[in-house]
């Protein structure tokens, strides 16, 4: 009897940042190397959602090759996946404009997402990007008509438009899309801002001294552990709603070390927050120096990136561009001649 194969599933991430942060990586990118097990994974750096928002030209391209070193640091095989560069295939923006075409504005203009990220200056003043963003999205998931797509809760809303923008078109059309299932990463770290806990660690809202960058000297790291912010009590203990702070840099530690919360908090009984935070801050830099090095190696050898690249764009060229076929036959375009 044949192999069967193997489940597909599909995630990305923006090339928004210089370093991939605690935030990011213990909270949703380091699970996507154990899906390498279960599952045909296609992973991507989303540079064309980058430019939803004002970006810096001159570093788009710099951070998409950081983002894929970084990527392949963690442990992404690119022989078991397929990393690519979301802009090499023009099969996500075309997928894209088909499936704006049978979103409502209203569909689009509820997204939870947008009206976040258009508060602070208006929804006057967003760009249509931005708007039309989880449509894109949508067009980034059903291009490979996996199984499975990874979601943290914040883009739940997205994938359901995926899910009806899917169904829409197989009842308007003829059955072409798989409708994708969420994928909820077992016991996902949420890790909070460094001082700031009562928020999410993440580039845009977090101080530099509450986000520890994968990339960022490990010494720096380490005094940002020491520097975080507790409370007036001294006991090592689990309560995010007392102990927000020390209760973030439990998360961390147990996310880093495999040990268990509980393990922790009876390993420091008695125990003030000086010693708790010095040996967290060796933990992380034993964590983060060998992820850094990996990386900077990756980026001396750009031709080696590159190539890894290039094949894993060629691997999703050879899906996506048969799912764009299926859906221009049955959208009833003219075929055009080899």
């Amino acid at each position: 009897m044949a192999d069967q194969p193997l489940p597909r599933v599909l995630s990305g991430i923006q090339p928004t940042a210089d370093s991939f942060h605690f935030g990011n990586y213990l909270g949703a990118t380091r699970q996507w190397v154990t899906l390498q097990d279960e599952f045909e994974p296609f992973f991507f750096i989303a540079d064309l959602h980058a430019i939803s928002v004002e970006h810096d030209p001159k570093k788009l391209g710099e951070r998409t090759r950081v983002a894929a070193a970084q990527l392949i640091a963690m442990g992404i095989d690119p022989e078991r996946s397929a990393i690519f560069v979301q802009s090499h295939l023009p099969e996500h923006a075309e997928l894209a404009w088909v499936l704006n075409s049978l979103t409502s504005f209203g569909e689009a203009r509820r997204m939870t997402q947008f009206k976040d990220k258009s508060a602070k200056d208006g929804e006057g003043s967003a760009s249509v990007g931005l708007l039309t963003y989880p449509i894109l999205q949508a067009a980034d998931i059903l291009l490979y008509r996996p199984q499975y797509v990874p979601v943290g809760e914040d883009q739940r809303q997205h994938l359901e438009l995926t899910r009806d923008l899917a169904q829409r078109f197989n009842h308007r059309y003829k059955k072409t899309f798989r409708l994708p299932e969420p994928f909820i990463l077992k016991e996902t770290a949420k890790i909070l801002d460094l001082q700031n806990p009562a928020k999410k660690m993440s580039k845009s809202g977090s101080s530099p001294s509450g986000i520890i960058d994968l990339l960022d000297e490990p010494t720096v790291s380490a005094k940002k552990i020491r520097s975080a912010v507790t409370d007036s009590d001294s006991v090592v203990r689990f309560d995010e709603a007392e102990k927000p702070g020390v209760s973030n840099l439990l998360t961390i530690y147990s996310a880093l070390t495999g040990r268990t919360i509980e393990d922790l908090v009876t390993a420091y009984d008695g125990k003030g927050y000086g010693d708790f935070k010095g040996d967290l801050a060796e933990v992380v830099v034993e964590f983060v120096t060998p992820f850094r090095d990996r990386t900077h190696e990756l980026l001396e050898d750009g031709d080696r990136l590159d190539a890894v690249l290039h094949h894993g764009a060629e691997k999703a060229r050879a899906v996506a561009s048969r799912t764009l076929a299926d859906v221009y036959e049955r959208l009833g375009f003219l075929k055009a001649r080899d």
